[in-house]
């Protein structure tokens, strides 16, 4: 079992590495639910030790994006490509809260371009149907999907999850939950849904692979 703590900072990351994180997801101001970290501390990632996966995201709120935004997001994606990153973290909707295909598309392309992976983030529990977005993001070729299932939390989310798991199978996506996920539910929800990776908070997760 994978597990990838997001950190909003350089010393969180540490911490997490240290605790025995598989992955680390870098972004900054958590109270809002995540943006883009600075160039500065990008810089300072590769070489890590272990994957980082750069949340791109201008702002937080909604995930419909204007014309400054996308280029902020596709001039951060090529920036992380330059750094030493693993990967990114992207995902957009259209004014309907449908994934916006065409925009998905070049973000992942440009990703692949830099032979960074791509998350595709919870950008899909906000859309319209869940289900629906996630068969337009498997034709993207994305390498992941962090999602709650379209719930406020993982577990209340699995019955979502495990068919988004079936719906993946021979894809190549891995479908990765994330929100709520403790060290006290991490195990049934791994055994209602058929995971292999799982996406929370060193507070929560550290200690997590003792148990599974």
């Amino acid at each position: 079992m994978l597990v990838e703590i997001c950190c909003d900072g350089l010393d969180a990351a540490r911490a997490a590495r240290a605790a025995g994180a598989d992955r680390i997801e870098l972004c900054a101001d958590l109270s809002c639910g995540g943006v883009t970290p600075t160039h500065e501390e990008l810089d300072q990632m590769g070489g890590f030790g272990i994957p980082v996966n750069v949340l791109i995201r201008p702002r937080g709120g909604n995930f419909v994006y204007d014309y400054n935004e996308i280029h902020h997001i596709l001039f951060n994606i090529a920036y992380c490509g330059n750094a030493g990153i693993s990967g990114v973290v992207v995902g957009a909707l259209d004014n309907r809260n449908h994934v916006d295909r065409m925009l998905c598309q070049d973000f992942v392309d440009i990703a692949h371009s830099y032979n960074l992976s791509v998350t595709f983030h919870r950008a899909i529990d906000e859309a319209e149907s869940p289900l629906d977005a996630l068969e337009t993001i498997l034709s993207l070729g994305v390498e992941r999907v962090l999602t709650s299932g379209g719930a406020l939390s993982a577990p209340q989310g699995a019955p979502v999850i495990k068919k988004m798991v079936e719906m993946a199978k021979g894809t190549g996506t891995i479908i990765m939950p994330g929100g709520g996920i403790t060290k006290d539910n991490a195990l049934q929800l791994i055994r209602d849904t058929g995971v292999e990776e799982i996406h929370g908070s060193r507070k929560e997760l550290t200690g997590i692979k003792r148990l599974i």
